[in-house]
């Protein structure tokens, strides 16, 4: 089935994931051969709809040799894209697991400053590519040099066109979208930690997740928002109530991926016409799978399937 969604990556990377006999300073590690995957926020959720089956278009700002790498990385896996042109060198990031302790050690490069007129650039792009009724997903970090009201300009730009988004980001641009209401922002996102920081006060039990997103949503800054609860799953709130869902226990091999595996199936089933609560379940289970497979590999359809049937959604 095919979807109209279209994912925004700003600050796209070629990942490198490899591992080593142990990590320690002043060393030459001798690594594993890596494995090299498209990377960004954006660019994972559109990765991870198309595991599951379904069909998104990623928009992304690319440069130089390494965009056009990430360009041939998407390719290989399918993934339709719309690029346009960055400032500078498309980043990368890489991560390096220790074989002794199975603990996992991530390089996040920052990415080149964006001016006023990349920013300018992007829109026109995003005004091109999404169409009426298009479901937007904004997710990753933001470059240097974009403006911490990025999303909210985001949200007002495409308003009147039927569009909805779903926005996962954080710090000062997560603080400045929860100051004021968004008509278009249909589903916020946020992990635990950074609910807290948000909330200034500590978030402890399930009903204390559901209780601060739904103060999010009377005062209008997104429709559904959802706190991301790490093992204990994720808890959603809207204006109808307030919902937990939990996947069955799983063995974590890493963790890179899930939030995106998370929205990427959130994204589909909504798109599919799936009720939220079941958007929030499938959007669980697949965070889950993500966490079983290596390095910065996704969720795979057989193991989510697996996995759904033992998955638990309650009202709160």
């Amino acid at each position: 089935m095919q979807t109209n969604i279209l994912t925004i990556t700003l600050n796209p990377a070629v990942d490198f994931a490899t591992s080593a006999p142990r990590v320690y300073p002043e060393h030459k590690l001798r690594c594993t051969d890596p494995s090299i995957d498209p990377g960004g926020g954006g660019i994972n959720v559109a990765r991870a709809v198309q595991m599951l089956g379904g069909h998104a278009t990623a928009l992304i700002a690319i440069g130089g040799a390494t965009g056009a790498q990430l360009l041939q990385l998407l390719a290989l896996e399918g993934v339709p894209t719309v690029a346009f042109q960055g400032p500078g060198e498309t980043r990368t990031s890489f991560s390096v697991t220790d074989q002794s302790d199975n603990q996992q050690y991530r390089f996040v490069l920052p990415g080149d400053p964006w001016g006023e007129e990349d920013v300018a650039r992007g829109l026109r792009s995003i005004d091109q590519a999404a169409a009426d009724n298009t479901l937007v997903v904004l997710s990753g970090s933001q470059p240097p040099g974009v403006a911490k009201e990025f999303p909210s300009i985001l949200a007002a730009h495409i308003k009147g066109r039927g569009a909805q988004i779903i926005v996962d980001t954080s710090g000062p641009a997560l603080f400045q979208l929860a100051r004021e209401p968004h008509e278009t922002i249909f589903a916020l996102r946020m992990d635990g930690p950074e609910a807290e920081e948000l909330a200034d006060r500590p978030l402890p039990t399930r009903e204390d997740s559901a209780e601060f997103a739904r103060t999010l949503v009377e005062r209008g800054v997104a429709r559904n928002v959802i706190v991301a609860r790490g093992a204990d799953g994720s808890v959603l709130s809207n204006a109808e109530g307030s919902w937990h869902a939990v996947g069955p226990k799983i063995e974590v091999v890493s963790k890179v991926g899930a939030g995106d595996s998370f929205v990427g199936a959130f994204a589909l089933a909504l798109a599919r016409g799936e009720p939220v609560g079941e958007c929030l379940k499938v959007g669980v289970v697949a965070a889950g799978a993500a966490c079983m497979t290596l390095g910065t590999r996704l969720c795979e359809k057989a193991t989510v399937e697996a996995l759904l049937p033992g998955a638990q959604l309650t009202r709160l």
